[in-house]
């Protein structure tokens, strides 16, 4: 799980201690203190500079300071009581260009007439076009800070993927249009580079896999299933492209990738559902279909969660219930497995779709809370479409049904209830994946993500 590093930066005039009129310091130092511990308390790493800033020569030195640092991701500014503009906005501005996340943040309360140094830097930041998250709020309120560590741990997401590379191995699958990539796009956007192989040298890399290499990686893998690994052709097929995908992105120095798995491979090799779910467990961004938008949906959602990431098709939705099932045609981290479905095996392939077979994973997603979500292109601009979500069991009694309304019932499930209006999700929604994450933090981080990427949160 990806954890913000941060500056915490406090500024003022009246300091070092200065008393105002009643003989009360300017800048109380229990407020500062809370407000440090409050951050770290939710996760956030501080980098605490010492000095109060107040002239120029202070804002200079400290904004150069952190600039310096790159695995700095974003700076909180502090607002300890008012102060000249004029003598920080130069230097934080010279910062901004560094395309580190910057949140001005002002704990109420008269005393110390902070509001006043906070709302005057906002000004400033708006008349020249600086982007940041200005907040006003209690350390101690839990929505306030949700607001500040959200846009930090969102800066930090978006710094991880500049200098990115997605790697494709194959084309679109399945005729998709809606998760094709514009590279200049992407590169514009996210600072992600694409690039792409056909799959000849995933195949001969899978065939050289040896025997050795796929005993001592079924080892490691049984833990996460509650039955053995099948033997026959289509497990040994299937292991060995998993870990031929995995030399590939070392080799080529991928960061994450997507799959055209069929037509291609899925048809006279193996289907990648097995390989796309340990690569998943894994915490590495993935999809299939080339489908690049679902991929770093995917990036993102795993970057940010404790938890792995399960996609797959929006296969019902119940309006009058808010329930979803949502069904990957093999693919799922066999750790998402609940209590009425562990994680076990079936085998892929359906006439149209993956003839040669392959392992595919058999499960029913645990209960938790989450997210649905998916970047997509509306009219050639990105956006993404994020709505809450828990994930439910149904009665055990019911569950067989449930998994045969499909007609694939051994491919894994999710039992997903929306928080949303459906309606609008359906109108809002851009493709047939839908991606789940679990943790309920995720709904403020992709929204900030969407702020600072310069997109549009379609936050339902």
């Amino acid at each position: 799980m990806l954890k913000a590093k941060v500056g915490f930066i406090v500024y003022g005039v009246h300091k070092d201690g200065l008393l105002d009129p009643k003989g009360t310091p300017f800048i109380d130092e229990e407020i500062v203190s809370g407000a440090k511990m409050a951050l770290k308390n939710n996760g956030l790493e501080l980098v605490e500079y010492d000095i109060v800033l107040a002239s120029r020569q202070e804002a200079r030195e400290c904004f150069n300071t952190f600039k310096k640092m790159n695995d700095i991701d974003a700076v909180i500014l502090f607002a300890g009581t008012w102060v000249w503009a004029s003598h920080l906005i130069g230097a934080v501005r010279d910062f901004a260009k560094s395309g580190k996340g910057i949140v001005l943040w002002t704990h109420p309360g008269s005393q110390g007439w902070r509001p006043v140094g906070g709302l005057v830097m906002q000004g400033a930041f708006k008349e020249i076009g600086l982007k940041h998250r200005f907040v006003y709020g209690s350390y101690k309120d839990p929505v306030e800070m949700e607001r500040i560590t959200s846009y930090c741990r969102a800066s930090a997401m978006m710094n991880s993927l500049n200098m990115c590379t997605i790697g494709s191995f194959g084309g679109r699958g399945m005729g998709q249009t809606c998760g094709a990539a514009d590279p200049s796009q992407w590169m514009k956007t996210f600072g992600v580079d694409i690039d792409s192989r056909d799959t000849e040298e995933l195949l001969d890399t899978a065939k050289l896999v040896t025997r050795e290499e796929i005993m001592e990686a079924k080892k490691g893998m049984q833990k996460f299933f509650s039955v053995p690994f099948p033997e026959n052709d289509q497990t040994e097929r299937s292991i060995r492209l998993y870990l031929a995908i995995k030399k590939l992105l070392k080799k080529n120095e991928w960061d994450f990738y997507t799959i055209q798995s069929f037509p291609g491979l899925g048809d006279t090799y193996s289907a990648s559902c097995f390989a796309q779910s340990m690569m998943l467990e894994e915490g590495i961004g993935t999809s299939t279909l080339g489908d690049f938008n679902t991929a770093l949906t995917v990036k993102c959602l795993s970057d940010l969660s404790k938890e792995p990431v399960y996609y797959g098709d929006l296969q019902h939705i119940d309006k009058m219930n808010h329930e979803i099932k949502i069904i990957g045609d093999g693919a799922c981290p066999p750790s998402l497995a609940g209590r009425l479905g562990p994680a076990g095996f079936a085998e892929h392939g359906i006439p149209t779709e993956g003839e040669a077979g392959g392992l595919s994973i058999k499960l029913v997603c645990k209960v938790g809370e989450g997210v649905l979500a998916r970047l997509g292109r509306n009219d050639g601009r990105f956006e993404m479409v994020i709505a809450r979500c828990s994930i439910f069991e149904p009665a055990a009694d019911e569950l067989e049904i449930r998994k045969s309304e499909c007609g694939i019932p051994f491919w894994p499930h999710g039992f997903v209830k929306a928080e949303c209006d459906i309606d609008k999700l359906l109108q809002a929604w851009n493709n047939e994946y839908a991606c789940l994450g679990y943790g309920r933090h995720l709904y403020e981080e992709l929204k900030a993500f969407c702020e600072i990427a310069g997109i549009k949160a379609v936050a339902l």
